[in-house]
């Protein structure tokens, strides 16, 4: 009994394992993102802002970015939920952004990809 109760226990946890954050998942999903956006050390700024620290920085505000109005009057903080949101539909969650960008639809990929935005403080 006590052994089926483990195992019980063991495949419960599966769903949550797999739901994990992978930044190094992340960085592959990321070489979509990098035609427009720099990482890293010595990132620049490109057609789209450096994302080095983009997780908890205030929409618009990446230094010598010529950001839309649109973006600029968000009022958006970028924290996980919120990015989340944007990059799986940019236009429809900040109207009139610049971003040219369909969005990343897929959950699992979203999650890691923000995993490997919060390896570039």
């Amino acid at each position: 009994m006590k052994k089926t109760i483990l195992a019980l226990a063991l495949v419960a946890g599966l769903p949550v394992a797999a739901h994990a954050q992978d930044a190094e998942a992340g960085k592959a999903v990321f070489n979509v993102c990098k035609a427009c956006h720099g990482i890293g050390e010595g990132a620049k700024n490109q057609v789209g802002p450096v994302l080095n620290g983009v997780i908890g920085r205030k929409a618009g505000t990446a230094a010598d970015f010529n950001y839309s109005e649109a973006m600029k009057a968000s009022g958006l903080t970028w924290d996980e939920a919120t990015f989340a949101e944007y990059i799986s539909n940019p236009k429809a969650k900040v109207p009139g952004n610049k971003m040219v960008f369909a969005g990343v639809k897929d959950e699992q990929k979203v999650k890691d990809l923000i995993a490997f935005l919060k390896t570039n403080p």
